[in-house]
């Protein structure tokens, strides 16, 4: 299938591009950066497929979508947008749109979107009203089916874990919850320009205390003994966490969001017993249903194709696998 995309923010379009280009049978014939280029572009190669943001500068996405359907009424549109609107929604499939998946599940939902949008079946964001939702080609079922949320990403590089973390914790914000990252420097550094390039005001949410990254090999040190968690040292480590976000959260049911690579570090470092047990320790606190919880592996830092065993152990202690 022939397809257009349509994104004007570059970091995000960089990572829908290595999203179509990992699914076989898509060709990426044009990249827009705008809603009057996208509709030039459409009428020109007649694509099969246009994955169309909504917040495009010019014309928006919808208005470039209704222009894109009568000059090239086969292409089929596949929206990935901020607006996490269920009327929004309704107004993208009303006009014909197959697909609707907001950015901040693009990580997780984008491969099962484009699988039914390819088939000609529709696909909208869990959470919104209407479509097929996640729960297709692997991606988990809907989350009113599951009481907690514990997700794995496993994402193929670093663009793919910036944007996957970078959308989880704007995505938190935004609802008022309280944000803990725990992640290397680099990844520390990097996210905070891609915060900054989604406009989220970090300054001020760091300030208020919603928002507050930690070193992860320093949060380590605090509770490692012997290459394994003490478990009371792990509990007050994490309890101090908890406590300090709670008072800055501004919701409840989930009211703090975390998101880290505490276990993928230590299964780098060939402590598979140890990352286990960190993921078990979090899942338990996950099912509390007051933290939402988003743990980080980068592929090429994986061992489980020589360790299935423990690569399975992990996923179970997660209400949610994602692949990229």
């Amino acid at each position: 299938m022939r397809v257009l995309l349509a994104e004007d923010y570059e970091p995000f379009r960089l990572f829908l591009r290595s999203m179509l280009q990992r699914k076989p049978g898509l060709q990426i014939v044009h990249e827009a950066s705008d809603g009057l280029e996208a509709v030039q572009k459409a009428e020109e190669h007649q694509p099969d497929l246009v994955v169309l943001d909504i917040g495009l500068p010019k014309i928006n996405g919808i208005e470039a979508a209704r222009r894109i359907l009568k000059l090239s009424p086969k292409s089929r549109i596949l929206f990935v947008t901020q607006e996490a609107s269920a009327d929004m929604a309704q107004e993208a499939l009303s006009l014909g749109a197959l697909g609707y998946v907001v950015k901040g599940r693009a990580a997780g939902e984008l491969p099962a979107a484009l699988e039914a949008v390819c088939e000609g079946r529709q696909f909208v964001s869990r959470g919104l009203s209407g479509g097929n939702r996640a729960g297709a080609t692997g991606v988990p079922a809907p989350r009113d089916k599951v009481p907690y949320t514990h997700d794995v990403h496993f994402y193929p590089d670093d663009a793919a874990f910036l944007a996957g973390f970078a959308q989880f914790i704007e995505a938190a914000l935004k609802a008022g919850r309280a944000v803990i990252v725990i992640a290397t420097p680099s990844h520390r550094k990097d996210l905070l320009y891609q915060l900054k390039a989604y406009g989220v005001d970090i300054a001020a949410a760091t300030e208020q205390g919603l928002y507050r990254a930690l070193d992860v090999d320093e949060t380590l040190a605090a509770f490692m003994v012997n290459d394994l968690p003490d478990p009371a040292k792990l509990k007050e480590s994490a309890s101090n966490l908890l406590a300090a976000a709670a008072k800055a959260s501004r919701t409840t049911h989930p009211g703090i969001a975390a998101c880290g690579e505490i276990a993928p570090r230590l299964w780098e470092q060939g402590k598979a017993d140890a990352a286990i047990q960190i993921e078990h320790f979090w899942d338990e606190i996950a099912r509390t249903g007051n933290v939402e919880v988003l743990c980080g592996y980068m592929l090429k830092q994986m061992q489980h194709e020589l360790e299935p065993h423990i690569y399975q152990k992990i996923c179970s202690e997660h209400s949610a696998v994602y692949h990229q």
